[in-house]
């Protein structure tokens, strides 16, 4: 116990598990929205981090197999629990716009960062051309199914009822859980498959933590972000109305960011250390699993709240997601990466980002 308490404390994001006794307080006290908001976010990110150390730990020690499962059935923990919260107070649009957020920020900014900041150290960098290529069209697969929904309900001549839309968001959902679990029963079968999540550094986990240690970190860890994720969630709204972004750009922002920053990290150190075909399987797998089962989970989840998810995204959300997944078919396409390629992914992410912001 003693070396996984040292390996915890040289990680610098968890030094911010301090700000989880602050943000329960700032709420007790009455602070202001952004305090509390920003408090309740900084705390959830090494809490995100520790649920897929955990989960990573498990892995290993269960085998390649029942491994490849909990990776890619845990591994969005963080993100689901936020968006199954913000589902319960009503904030859809918030969710939505963080499922759009997730799959842009993995596929332009991650993958792009990764390729930027492992091109100024390496110039050229080679991956898993067949593993990228296949991973991206079926994410071109997803993310079309996922924009179904949308432009049937702007040809408003082919619904004949005020519930198709909603009746098609359940079944497109229900098809893509379909997919992904046959993705799931072809990684127990085989020893890879496009839906299970990479390891970054399992011999790491196998010295220094044991299956004990990662169901007893697992635990803590789960209950703190269901508490914080309570407390981000109803401060939304207020900070949208002191602040006055928008809860769209909220969405798109800052929830795929919490969820998802110490796995970022881990993409962007193996690009440097030259394991790209790691970091690009980080970056589109994570994309791949927010579309085939955080996405069907969370629009059956919101029907059973009494809320619910419909898969309609406005036009641009759905120019960009479609725009996104082609230029990573692209630039996956050729098994080679160089930091031109990675700049011009990360621009194209803060220029869309700028539009979500102006976005109302």
């Amino acid at each position: 116990m003693m070396s996984v308490a040292r390996g915890l404390a040289r990680n610098p994001l968890n030094w911010l598990l301090a700000l989880i006794p602050l943000a329960i307080i700032l709420q007790a006290t009455g602070a202001g929205p952004v305090w509390i908001l920003a408090a309740s976010a900084l705390a959830m990110i090494p809490l995100a981090g520790l649920i897929g150390e955990s989960t990573e730990a498990l892995a290993y020690h269960t085998g390649p197999r029942l491994g490849g499962l909990l990776n890619a059935t845990l591994g969005n923990a963080a993100e689901l629990i936020i968006s199954v919260v913000a589902i319960r107070e009503g904030l859809l649009e918030l969710v939505k716009a963080s499922i759009t957020g997730s799959i842009l920020g993995n596929l332009l900014f991650v993958l792009g960062l990764s390729m930027f900041l492992g091109g100024v150290r390496h110039h050229e960098q080679t991956f898993d051309r067949q593993r990228a290529s296949a991973d991206s069209i079926l994410l071109v697969l997803a993310v079309t199914a996922l924009a179904i929904p949308s432009l049937f309900s702007q040809a408003s001549a082919g619904i004949q009822s005020p519930d198709a839309v909603e009746y098609l968001s359940l079944g497109v959902a229900g098809l893509m859980l379909v997919l992904y679990v046959l993705g799931l029963v072809y990684s127990l079968r085989s020893r890879t498959s496009p839906l299970s999540r990479p390891s970054a550094d399992p011999a790491v986990h196998a010295s220094a933590w044991s299956v004990r240690t990662a169901l007893g970190m697992l635990v803590p860890t789960t209950i703190g972000v269901v508490w914080m994720s309570e407390i981000l969630v109803t401060q939304v709204e207020p900070v949208v109305a002191d602040l006055g972004v928008s809860e769209f750009f909220l969405g798109v922002i800052l929830v795929p960011i919490i969820g998802n920053i110490a796995e970022h990290l881990v993409a962007v150190t193996v690009a440097r250390k030259n394991q790209m075909s790691l970091a690009v399987e980080i970056a589109i797998g994570s994309s791949l699993q927010v579309a085939l089962f955080v996405v069907p989970f969370l629009v059956f989840v919101s029907l059973a709240m009494g809320n619910p998810l419909s898969l309609v995204f406005n036009s641009f959300e759905l120019i960009a997601l479609i725009g996104g997944v082609l230029i990573t078919a692209f630039v996956a396409g050729d098994g080679e990466s160089s930091w031109l390629e990675g700049a011009e992914l990360v621009a194209l992410y803060l220029i869309m980002a700028l539009a979500f912001f102006f976005l109302p």
